[in-house]
């Protein structure tokens, strides 16, 4: 593909600026659950370690070894859970807010189709996607300037920085 056209930067700025905010309001809510997960992870690991030094014999050690080795693997699978549940309501926001964009916006379809011409041609047969935007095609080759494509190409030039929304603050 191409470099990106110039007609679409006012675009990319909103949707990217849409995108930010969405970003901004999901990723402190994600904090503040992923810390909370976290303190109750640690605070269950905290019960069974105490339990298990509790027993005091050989038995009780081995039993404490295991113990602490699921509750790090409780609070792994908690922190895991809870990082896909905030990339996914991430990315279903961002997702919204872009076909929002589209439907509040009707000359962003026609800017899209006319940045899919310049890339392909005048002769690329553009084609309206169900959730806004435009697919555009010439023999050999396609474009994709659909909201939800676009969502996604913004979300993936997120790429490590996404950490970010479970790093904490």
């Amino acid at each position: 593909m191409t470099a990106p056209v110039d007609a679409l930067s006012p675009v990319r700025a909103e949707l990217l600026r849409s995108a930010r905010a969405s970003a901004d309001a999901v990723r402190d809510r994600a904090r503040a659950d992923a810390e909370e997960t976290l303190r109750s992870a640690r605070a269950t690991a905290e019960a069974v370690l105490a339990r298990a030094r509790d027993l005091g014999s050989a038995e009780g050690a081995a039993g404490a070894a295991r113990e602490r080795v699921r509750a790090v693997q409780d609070a792994w699978a908690a922190e895991l859970a809870a990082r896909a549940e905030v990339y996914a309501a991430l990315r279903a926001a961002v997702h919204a807010g872009v076909r929002r964009g589209f439907t509040e916006d009707a000359s962003l379809r026609s800017r899209c189709a006319q940045a899919a011409r310049k890339l392909l041609g005048p002769q690329a047969r553009v084609t309206a996607a169900s959730q806004g935007g435009v697919t555009a095609e010439v023999p050999g080759r396609r474009v994709d300037l659909s909201a939800d494509a676009l969502a996604d190409r913004a979300l993936d030039r997120l790429g490590a920085r996404a950490e970010a929304l479970w790093e904490p603050a």
